[in-house]
């Protein structure tokens, strides 16, 4: 009968091991993890006021002259969220703020870091690598917001995702723009 006790002891023993609050705690630490590897990071909008846009997924507002607007932009006009540098562009156009399509408004300064995009020109047919940078230093100019997530990835993976704020680097971090500047035509991948 000894063997009996041994064998209850034993499974006993097996099953303090196995539910010790320390096995637990790791078990439930392997749990919390597991569970963050599933479910990504929610992203951030910085800009909830934008308008809904039938085109992309984008929005925007119309610019001070009136033109431009949601939907019905030309993909030449840089002053609406069609223009075709601006097809991972997530911000204030600066266009609209004073601006122009590379240069940041007066009284504000370059993102020190940015993100890349790569566009098609609808009038030659090519890519063009875009850096698309955030002019920072002034409160945000409220006009023509413009949000396209063509090619976005996860907001897990910061250097390729549109909805952080840029200006971060910067030693005033308040967000103003966005400039969309082509760096040169893709190369094409070898086939």
């Amino acid at each position: 009968m000894q063997w009996f006790d041994d064998f209850f002891e034993r499974k006993a023993r097996q099953v303090a091991r196995m539910t010790s609050r320390r096995n637990a705690m790791a078990r439930l630490g392997r749990a919390l993890l597991g569970a963050s590897v599933l479910f990504p990071v929610l992203p951030f909008d910085r800009s909830p006021q934008a308008a809904p846009s039938g085109h992309g997924g984008g929005g925007a507002h119309p610019p001070a002259g009136g033109h431009g607007g949601a939907g019905g932009g030309d993909v030449n006009d840089d002053t609406t969220c069609e223009y075709w540098r601006y097809c991972a562009l997530d911000g204030f156009l600066c266009t609209c703020c004073g601006g122009s399509i590379s240069q940041c408004p007066a009284g504000t300064e370059i993102s020190k870091v940015t993100w890349v995009g790569t566009c098609q020109n609808p009038n030659d047919n090519k890519a063009y690598l875009i850096s698309y940078n955030d002019c920072c230093g002034v409160s945000a100019c409220g006009r023509c917001m413009c949000n396209y997530n063509i090619g976005e990835r996860p907001a897990y993976r910061m250097g390729v995702h549109n909805d952080v704020n840029w200006c971060m680097g910067n030693k005033a971090n308040s967000y103003h723009c966005t400039v969309a500047v082509a760096l040169g035509v893709s190369e094409a991948r070898p086939g």
